[in-house]
């Protein structure tokens, strides 16, 4: 897998319009993962973190392919610094009853009469955390809602909209293969509009 850490020039419009719109965002980190106009981008999973649109903007991105930056660093001004990289394997880092800080950004929602609907309640939010962690091999310990929004975008003539939330707490691995599943994977929807993309730290 690879991780990168990009930190964006709020001075720079190019990076206010991408911080300011979803699809903007999806749309320029694209381009790190086709080698031509015709090619689709590979899968990647990516996000902005919390209070980047304030202060020292930072977006990751995750992929199981390696990007290439150059067209950012082409764009002048729209990076602090040259984007940060490293490689990782998802399941070297894990180990079954380990406990993990986590962060997540995702988007819940549950489905009634076959419409997906977004869960804007902490407790409800919170609720379905729990349940991906049993779908997906872990528990959680512990987990605030740190942030949540409703996000508004237009892709194309569709309209996206979709209820955001950040997730910060502490997990406990009980299936290795299923996390580190999730990890490259994602969890939840709308991971196209920077959703998804779980993030572990060291053991607290």
């Amino acid at each position: 897998m690879h991780l990168t850490r990009l930190s964006l020039e709020l001075r720079s419009a190019a990076a206010r319009r991408d911080l300011g719109d979803v699809y903007d965002m999806h749309r320029t980190l694209s381009r790190a993962f086709i080698s031509d106009s015709a090619d689709l981008p590979l899968r990647f999973l990516w996000r902005v973190e919390p209070g980047a649109s304030i202060r020292n903007p930072v977006v990751l991105v995750q992929s199981e392919s390696a990007p290439d930056w150059r067209f950012l660093s082409a764009l002048v001004g729209y990076l602090v610094r040259e984007p940060e990289i490293k490689e990782w394997n998802p399941e070297a880092m894990l180990r079954a009853e380990s406990k993990r800080r986590f962060r997540l950004i995702a988007n819940p929602t549950v489905t009634k009469n076959g419409k997906r609907i977004g869960l804007a309640n902490e407790e409800e939010q919170l609720a379905w955390l729990s349940r991906q962690g049993e779908r997906l091999g872990f528990t959680v310990e512990m987990a605030l809602v740190t942030d949540s929004e409703f996000v508004m975008s237009r892709s194309g003539k569709s309209l996206v909209q979709f209820q955001r939330t950040c997730f910060d707490g502490i997990l406990a691995v009980k299936d290795v293969s299923l996390v580190s599943d999730a990890l490259i994977r994602g969890i939840g929807p709308a991971k196209a509009f920077g959703c998804g993309l779980l993030s572990l730290a060291a053991q607290p």
